[in-house]
């Protein structure tokens, strides 16, 4: 498989923190690939360097041979951020047409894009419902549905399953494996062992460094233990 995004020696600090410290990791082009790491690990820091709406200190990044950032890039990613962007006077189909028009989409692309991202995300029914009166997980889902509604080529998702219940839960990971089966790359954050068993790949992040990189099998096998939870702990203490 050839990168969709490669990250080379990436740093940047928030005054005298330092939160990144020379991050460098190849993300292949078709696979679900995790960083999983605490609260301060740096997470959210690097997959809005990705997006492109955070500079690094030092460091570069290129997704699909293109110097992030750049406009051109822009319609080719879905974004999902741990604050919903979300219009909440509006109902949710609304919401999704006003994302569907930034993205590009014509009319008929546009009505068939927005039935068929409520409907991963289980919202068909509350279509016309106003997003002020959503629950905090209807919410997560409406914004699951306008990061993946044009068909990005590359999926960011930071902590996207956070306030969703279980079973929903499962049925987002089932179609985000759908969206991997046609090529979609996808980036997800998250602190949950579970999510990251499901990630084709994962980079572990503790204070800003990368402490290990590899399939969760691996990872766990490298280090002989049963749970990725034991191998995390593992590296850290490797890595400190």
């Amino acid at each position: 498989m050839s990168s969709m995004v490669v990250i080379s020696s990436i740093q940047h600090s928030f005054g005298k923190e330092q939160v990144l410290k020379g991050v460098s990791m190849d993300i292949q082009e078709g696979e679900i690939f995790g960083l999983l790491g605490p609260s301060g690990a740096g997470k959210t820091t690097l997959v809005k360097m990705i997006v492109g709406i955070l500079a690094p200190d030092k460091g570069v990044i290129y997704i699909k041979d293109q110097k992030v950032p750049s406009l051109k890039l822009m319609k080719s990613i879905g974004y999902m951020a741990q604050s919903d962007a979300l219009y909440h006077e509006l109902s949710a189909k609304e919401n999704l047409d006003f994302f569907a028009t930034l993205y590009g989409l014509h009319k008929k692309s546009k009505a068939k894009a927005i039935q068929e991202a409520l409907q991963i995300v289980g919202l068909t029914k509350y279509k016309n419902k106003i997003v002020n009166n959503f629950s905090g997980g209807m919410k997560r889902r409406l914004s699951l549905a306008a990061a993946l509604m044009h068909k990005p080529k590359l999926l960011i998702l930071d902590e996207s399953t956070v306030g969703i219940d279980p079973l929903l839960r499962q049925s987002i990971w089932n179609e985000l494996e759908k969206l991997k089966q046609i090529g979609m790359t996808i980036i997800v954050t998250t602190h949950v062992m579970g999510e990251a068993e499901k990630c084709d790949r994962l980079a572990m992040l503790r204070d800003g460094n990368v402490i290990a990189c590899d399939t969760p099998e691996k990872l766990k096998e490298a280090q002989q233990v049963d749970t990725l939870e034991q191998a995390f702990l593992a590296y850290g203490r490797s890595d400190a």
